[in-house]
């Protein structure tokens, strides 16, 4: 079920767990379509900051990789910011694009940027707290 349910007047950010090489894209090129998972879905997905925990331990406990949580400005995705309902009592945000277009995320969207420390199974951040 799409639309925009879920969204708090209060809630003007966003968030994107990103790797540190989708990082990198967005401060270089000024935009990321995302990972492999977004070029597929076509859209980018995102989580409120109450679930960004959730989204770190259900998928990337066992992650190599340098993971960053971006702040995002919800205002500036605009009417691309749709809330879905993805397994019947979740509602997740999804960055699709004007008119389900799917464009990119871009570096003027990031309101901040801090790395995640994974320690003893948990992620940390200044974010996070």
């Amino acid at each position: 079920m799409a639309g925009n349910m879920g969204l708090n007047e209060s809630e003007e950010f966003v968030y994107r767990i990103s790797t540190a090489e989708e990082w990198s894209e967005l401060q270089t090129s000024g935009s990321t379509f995302g990972q492999q998972l977004d070029k597929d879905s076509g859209f980018i997905h995102l989580s409120k900051l109450n679930q960004v925990k959730w989204v770190l331990e259900m998928f990337y406990v066992n992650t190599t990789n340098d993971l960053f949580l971006l702040q995002i400005d919800s205002k500036k995705l605009g009417d691309g910011l749709i809330f879905e309902n993805v397994d019947g009592s979740n509602v997740f945000p999804h960055f699709y694009g004007p008119s389900r277009s799917f464009v990119p995320l871009t570096f003027d969207m990031v309101v901040k940027a801090e790395g995640l420390i994974l320690s003893n199974g948990k992620f940390t951040c200044s974010l996070l707290n």
